[in-house]
């Protein structure tokens, strides 16, 4: 008779004590600041506000997530949430930096339509802050690759000077008809060009100043001279003033009846988006000008007939239609003369009959 073979214990596995998880650590402010700045660029502008909010329930005082705030608040259409949010980072305001930033006056400035005063104060606070910094800049020692960083607080004081012309300017404040107006904006330009000689948005303001002058043949010297500038560069080219700049300059050009640079400038905008309805509105308009200046010249202007140009023009405001289909064309977009005149199929001269 065999052995007998003893049972196999089977080993239990040692007990383990359970071991909680370690919690995730929080990002750092730094990256939620970065990607608040990052949705800002990509104009995402509700979610920006989501990260800049993290960073404040962290950080009070932060001032870089409270502008973001402002920024985001601002394109939402939140105006007088964006402007506590930008005089949060004003002294005497608790929480304050002791030197705010100059965007947050920028921006006060252009949320204070209802003041001009107030507004006019908040640009000139900028402009002070800015130029302060820059003299900073020039008596202290820079490393090589400052030359960007001061090209853009000259631009920014150039913007904030250019702001306090339109608002001198602008036919809705009585500030436009004080004796001291004319001379004020002259002033203020030429610290403009001073400030950064050749600035293209600063040559077009001086040229808007000409015309308001009745003085046109100035006006289109300094408009050519901002646009000669750019207008061989690439699209892309850093140098290429922003749209809404090359909007301004096509208005200036219609209104000086300088057409073929305005639809020049135009095809350029629309390259880069062609969706701006704007852009869409003014080549209209341009063809429509066109149009009349042909009829006036015998039926032709550029070899292009009267009837060629009034289609363009209706092609130009049916493509506006389609992009902003809320905007009925014919209210908004077509003037009288064209509703008058079926442009489709009808070659009535504007304002006349058969």
């Amino acid at each position: 008779m065999g052995r007998t073979r003893p049972k196999s214990r089977k080993t239990k596995p040692p007990a383990t004590e359970h071991t909680a998880e370690p919690a995730t650590a929080p990002p750092p402010v730094r990256s939620l600041l970065e990607k608040a700045q990052e949705l800002i660029v990509r104009c995402e502008y509700e979610l920006a506000g989501r990260f800049a909010r993290r960073v404040l329930e962290r950080e009070p005082a932060n001032a870089d997530a409270k502008e973001v705030l402002g920024v985001s608040l601002l394109e939402t259409g939140e105006l007088d949430a964006a402007k506590e949010a930008f005089l949060s980072l004003i002294p005497p305001h608790p929480g304050a930096p002791a030197t705010p930033p100059p965007s947050a006056h920028l921006y006060l400035a252009q949320l204070s339509d209802d003041d001009p005063q107030a507004a006019l104060r908040h640009y000139q606070t900028a402009v002070d802050i800015l130029s302060a910094q820059l003299k900073g800049k020039e008596r202290a020692v820079e490393p090589a690759g400052t030359n960007d960083d001061d090209a853009e607080v000259k631009k920014n004081i150039v913007r904030a000077l250019i702001g306090m012309v339109e608002t001198w300017m602008d036919p809705s404040y009585d500030l436009c008809f004080d004796p001291a107006a004319e001379k004020t904006c002259e002033d203020l330009l030429n610290l403009a060009l001073q400030t950064d000689p050749g600035n293209t948005e600063a040559l077009q303001t001086l040229a808007s100043v000409r015309m308001s002058q009745q003085r046109p043949d100035d006006a289109k010297v300094f408009l050519e001279q901002a646009w000669t500038q750019w207008k061989d560069l690439d699209l892309d080219d850093l140098r290429v003033p922003p749209i809404p700049s090359r909007l301004s300059l096509v208005r200036l050009f219609l209104e000086l009846e300088l057409y073929p640079p305005a639809l020049l400038v135009l095809q350029g905008i629309m390259a880069t988006d062609d969706q701006e309805v704007e852009a869409w509105y003014l080549e209209g308009w341009c063809f429509f000008l066109m149009a009349e200046q042909a009829h006036e010249k015998g039926g032709k202007l550029d070899e292009l007939t009267w009837e060629d140009l009034a289609r363009d023009a209706r092609d130009c405001l049916e493509t506006c239609q389609m992009v902003r289909t809320d905007l009925p064309i014919s209210v908004h977009f077509v003037p009288g003369a064209y509703r008058e005149a079926r442009i489709d199929g009808d070659t009535t001269v504007p304002g006349q009959g058969r």
